[in-house]
Order: C-alpha cells, then sequence, then structure tokens
C-alpha cells in the first residue's frame, strides 16, 4: 500500500480531527462557536478553515505545487494574522497535521512499512510551515502599513483642523 493512498482513504476522518485540533488553538468560547456553527456566512472562519485545510491537504498528498498552495495558506494565514495570534502560534496549525496522521494513521504505516513515506510526507508539511511564516510576516507587515498610515492620515488631519499645517505655495 502506497502512503498516498493510504491518506485519501482516511481523508476525512484526519480532516475533522485536524480541524478539531485548530479551533483548539482558539479561546475556548471562540472554539465552542466555530465547532457548533456550520453556516458559512454566520461562521466564515471556521468556513474558510476548513476550505482551505482540504485544499493543503489534498496538494500535500499530491507532492506540494507551492503556487497551488500559496493562495490556501493565505486565506487561512491572513484570518489568524488578524487576529494576533503570535507567529509561533499561527503557523502551529500545520504541525497538528503531523500530529494526527501519526495519530491516526500510525498502525497502518508501520504494518506497511511506510516510515519512509511519511517523512518524506513530513517534510512538506515542514516546508508548508515555512511558507506559512513567510506569508504571516507579509500579512503583518501590511497590517502594520495600513495602521501607520491611518495614524499618520489622523495626525494630518488634527494639524489641518488646527490651522498648523502650512500651504505649500507651489499648489496655489
Amino acid at each position: 500500500m502506497k502512503l498516498e493512498n493510504l491518506l485519501s482513504q482516511k481523508k476525512s476522518i484526519v480532516l475533522k480531527k485536524w480541524f478539531y485540533l485548530i479551533l483548539e488553538t482558539y479561546p475556548a468560547d471562540t472554539s465552542r462557536f466555530l465547532k457548533k456553527e456550520k453556516n458559512p456566512f454566520a461562521n466564515p472562519v471556521g468556513h474558510t478553515i476548513s476550505k482551505e485545510m482540504e485544499a493543503l491537504y489534498e496538494e500535500l498528498i499530491r507532492g506540494m505545487d507551492y503556487d497551488k498552495v500559496s493562495p490556501f495558506l493565505d486565506n487561512i494565514i491572513r484570518i489568524r494574522a488578524i487576529q494576533n495570534f503570535s507567529p509561533s502560534r499561527a503557523i502551529a496549525f500545520v504541525f497538528l497535521l503531523k500530529k494526527v496522521i501519526r495519530d491516526e494513521l500510525g498502525k497502518e504505516i508501520k504494518e506497511n512499512r511506510l516510515f519512509e513515506k511519511l517523512v518524506e510526507f513530513e517534510s512538506r508539511v515542514d516546508e508548508l510551515a515555512l511558507l506559512s511564516f513567510d506569508i504571516y510576516m507579509k500579512c503583518r507587515e501590511k497590517l502594520y502599513e495600513i495602521r501607520a498610515n491611518e495614524v499618520r492620515n489622523r495626525s494630518f488631519r488634527l494639524l489641518e483642523r488646527a490651522n498648523l499645517v502650512l500651504q505649500d505655495p507651489k499648489s496655489e
């Protein structure tokens, strides 16, 4: 048996457990809501995480094309960056997949002597985590840039209201 086949066969249970572990990274009240609410409009965070992690899982099984996984990761990481997760907590969800696979498929992996393939798969998961970190940092940089622009614009408007801004003679 090939590891890819085993991962595909157990996809639903792996995704379900991975999803619940991801939701456990949120505060208890938020986690309960995200688990309970199935409506994508009432729970866009849970819906996005669920949808994108399934796409990530499929791509990891296939071998992982960076161009394909980046948008899926971006949608999850963007949420976690806005929610002020620390970098380590924001990307920790990627590593949770390794735990789920070992817990759920460990016996079959051992019986079918798929350790070598498991190591290859886990290396792809590690690469995914590194890519996640890059995406997280870009999101945080953009957030800081937006906040800095807001402060600058707010300060300028206050100075204008107080008539403390000098007019540029060229603009008159």
